[in-house]
């Protein structure tokens, strides 16, 4: 158990250390000032085919081409920071006057936000499923449940039901605020189904579905996540509050989510990376350095923007003695597929593993289940964000990338394989060799994230130019430098 991460660190000379962290930072922060530059000569062009907004620092536009970041800020400034607010304030006065009626006035205030929010038409949508959910469970029949699961999730993609939907409100926010409820909500049914399923009932059906209620529609998770399954909710809500004060928590977690917010606001001020990628001109006459600034401009945002997006529920839910899962890890640390897959969702990884990958087999039963398990798994997801084609390009990328580095894993652990690398190599030497294999996955990695952030056109430029082409006109290995920094970067901070 020690042994690993011991060769894992093998010492380096100090001086070589300092080279990667060196090179990484410099290397992050000389392509980011390119991209810039890039954006500001480009700017009023950018503003005509892109609508740039009045930025909020004197002297720059602000990009609003991220949808996703644009309908969250909007949503917050509009209803969603004050919903929560008093979530909190309701939490703690329950907390102290009534512990008992606690879980019952969160679920009544998380159903009242709601309809609020989306209607009652909307919230209609939420108890049918519900009902529907609850009814297949009592069958006790995991397959039965899926099916039904499965079925109400494709109702989402149902064009005539689109129109109805989107008929019931004014702006195209409110319908995908809906539409992302009803997505999220989805994975929560099936928790409950599957749990339901698996354990004998512990209490009458009534309380069940009382208990499936306050899941359903607890306010921090209620629209984005992040997802905590039915056992853990259960379990956690359950528990005595204890009487400990949670200012200081709240106050630190506050700072960071402002400091976050404002670096994500920073961000797509002096960047415009995202009505960039959005035209495949601009990706072809990128200089190298800012087409490769734009590719990490891109990944670290959507992780800034998560942090954001998943940390202020994560607050709320800590103080209602939830444990929500980790943020999500910095995407600069990154070096497989595997490791993104674990710790950047971790609340997601958590629920395909427990009723996706564990119930068809996983690696207990052999290589083909575990190959199986992992694709059904990635197919899952593809499904769940809407299974467009680049989201099929990006679940393949990502399975086949998981299948090689476990392959490559029990190559490197087979008797032969292990036994003439520890008789020939070094343990510093085998940490560079090790940090030069793990470059090629990181780069598929960062390919497939641009597959998912940007579309096909934009990983087809990048493929084009930085993996055919060649990084700034000559060959792989300055790219290939790069990347193991990456991998020293990460393997510190992940072992």
């Amino acid at each position: 158990m020690t042994s690993k991460p011991q060769r894992l660190h093998a010492p380096l000379p100090w001086t070589e250390l300092l080279t990667y962290w060196v090179l990484s930072f410099g290397s992050h922060l000389y392509s980011f000032y390119q991209l810039h530059r890039f954006s500001k000569d480009h700017e009023a062009r950018l503003e005509r085919a892109f609508q740039l907004e009045k930025g909020l620092i004197e002297g720059f536009k602000r990009d609003p081409s991220d949808f996703e970041w644009s309908l969250w800020t909007e949503c917050a400034k509009r209803s969603l920071l004050w919903s929560l607010t008093g979530h909190g304030v309701i939490s703690r006065l329950t907390s102290i006057l009534c512990p008992k009626l606690k879980v019952h006035a969160l679920t009544l205030y998380g159903l009242l936000a709601a309809s609020t929010v989306l209607g009652i038409k909307g919230v209609s949508v939420l108890l049918v499923h519900l009902g529907v959910t609850f009814s297949v469970a009592l069958l006790r029949k995991p397959a039965l449940s899926w099916t039904c699961n499965l079925l109400l999730l494709s109702t989402l993609h149902i064009q005539p039901l689109q129109e109805i939907q989107k008929s019931w409100y004014t702006t195209e926010e409110e319908y995908y605020l809906l539409l992302f409820s009803v997505a999220v909500c989805g994975l929560r049914f099936i928790s409950f189904s599957l749990e339901h399923c698996w354990s004998p009932a512990a209490s009458g059906e009534a309380v069940q579905l009382c208990w499936l209620f306050s899941y359903t529609f607890y306010h921090p998770f209620f629209y984005n996540g992040p997802i905590i399954t039915y056992k853990d909710y259960v379990e956690k809500m359950q528990r005595p509050s204890e009487d400990e004060s949670a200012v200081s928590h709240l106050l630190l977690t506050s700072g960071r989510l402002i400091l976050w917010w404002c670096t994500a606001e920073y961000m797509i001020h002096v960047m415009y990376m995202h009505s960039i990628q959005a035209n495949e001109t601009y990706l072809e006459i990128l200089p190298p350095w800012a087409l490769g600034g734009l590719a990490l401009a891109l990944v670290q945002f959507f992780y800034v923007k998560y942090l954001v997006l998943f940390g202020l529920p994560s607050m709320l839910a800590t103080l209602d003695k939830l444990v929500p899962p980790k943020l999500p890890r910095c995407v600069s640390i990154m070096y497989s597929f595997t490791g993104m897959w674990r710790h950047f969702d971790e609340g997601l990884y958590r629920w395909l593993i427990r009723y996706i990958y564990v119930p068809l087999g996983g690696s207990r039963r052999g290589p083909l289940y575990k190959m199986l398990s992992t694709g059904l798994a990635f197919g899952f997801v593809c499904l769940w964000h809407g299974g467009n084609d680049y989201l099929q390009y990006w679940a393949l990328m990502n399975w086949a990338g998981v299948l090689m580095e476990n392959g490559l894993k029990s190559l490197f652990a087979s008797p032969f394989v292990h036994d003439t690398v520890e008789q020939k190599l070094s343990p510093a030497m085998k940490r560079r060799c090790i940090a030069f294999l793990s470059a090629f996955s990181t780069a598929m990695l960062i390919l497939s994230n641009l597959v998912f952030l940007g579309g096909i056109h934009v990983a087809r430029v990048f493929w084009k130019r930085v993996f055919i082409q060649g990084w700034a006109g000559v060959d792989f290995s300055p790219s290939m430098s790069h990347l193991d920094c990456v991998w020293e970067r990460g393997s510190r901070r992940t072992c």
